[in-house]
């Protein structure tokens, strides 16, 4: 097949010699070409030159932003989509199966490419016309990653403390939680109007805690519609309780009371109540909005899945 790797030299797991050791694994099968990325955004541009071009598989190794972008220049096309995990967390590696160690993975990688079957379509969401292969926030949970963002330099060394420190300043600073931020319009016609913040999922795990998922609303597939959760407090004994549901210890998700799950959604609405409200894309913080519009969109994404 014909490659085009696309390489986030800046993402906390990206090693010049980790990438000589996958570019060469890689060429030993298939005609690879290698571009790096320089700013915000290239990776989707690079994407779509792909696309347009014979590339027959643009292979991501970066963090979930870049695997983002990537996904952005290619939904639609005939170009199929592999990630190899470069960051900090790699939710949607993961979550597809991949190990966490980049070497390793390309091992994976290489077996599904021996395979056709193991190129599928997927769905993705979107939000005011961006894509996101798992999930996009809004309000609190894209507030701790501005923190984190603002602490880049850290990224590659503290990682998932780094992201517990932030939760616990945002909460305790950075974010009003004296009063419900947003409301959800459902396509049935209801209204969420007491949300502190919300998540709208496309698969899960939500995110990892070190090796443990994050499991807000399990029923959210790669084939199926999206899930909405509404976090109805930003009181600290029940956000700890719904932690630890995620978890998987004590009362269920569903059956806490501060918070609400949809699932099979195909469409909803975001509404702040009271000002513009941080919003976040597949662990990219994105700025500010005060209506963020959301739909999923079956079947519009080649992705080589390594579990296939």
């Amino acid at each position: 097949m014909r490659l085009l790797l696309i390489v986030n030299t800046s993402a906390s797991s990206v090693t010049t010699r980790g990438r000589v050791v996958i570019q060469k694994a890689l060429a030993a099968d298939h005609a690879v070409e290698v571009a790096e990325t320089s700013r915000r955004g290239h990776a989707t541009r690079l994407a779509i030159g792909a696309a347009a071009g014979s590339t027959d598989v643009v292979v991501a190794l970066g963090g979930d932003g870049t695997l983002n972008e990537a996904a952005n220049g290619l939904a639609g096309s005939r170009t199929a989509l592999a990630t190899l995990p470069g960051g900090s967390t790699n939710v949607f590696a993961r979550t597809i199966g991949l190990t966490n160690d980049p070497i390793e993975a390309t091992g994976q990688l290489l077996a599904a490419l021996s395979r056709p079957a193991a190129i599928r379509t997927i769905g993705l969401g979107s939000v005011n016309g961006r894509y996101f292969l798992f999930n996009a926030g809004v309000g609190f949970d894209a507030a701790v990653i501005a923190q984190v963002e603002r602490r880049s330099e850290l990224k590659r060394w503290a990682g998932h403390p780094l992201f517990v420190y932030a939760g616990f300043a945002t909460w305790f600073r950075h974010y009003d939680r004296s009063r419900p931020r947003l409301a959800i319009d459902l396509p049935d016609g209801s209204t969420v109007d007491d949300g502190y913040f919300a998540m709208v999922l496309n698969s899960d795990p939500y995110t990892f805690l070190g090796n443990r998922p994050l499991h807000l609303a399990p029923e959210a597939t790669l084939d199926r519609g999206l899930a909405s959760v509404t976090f109805r407090t930003m009181s600290f004994l029940p956000l700890l309780r719904i932690v630890g549901s995620a978890l998987g210890i004590g009362r269920p998700m569903r059956s806490q009371r501060k918070v609400d799950v949809r699932t099979d959604v195909e469409k909803l609405t975001i509404r702040s109540l009271d000002g513009p409200l941080p919003y976040q894309v597949d662990g990219d913080h994105l700025g500010e909005l005060e209506v963020a519009s959301f739909g999923h969109e079956p079947d519009v994404l080649r992705l080589v899945m390594p579990g296939a």
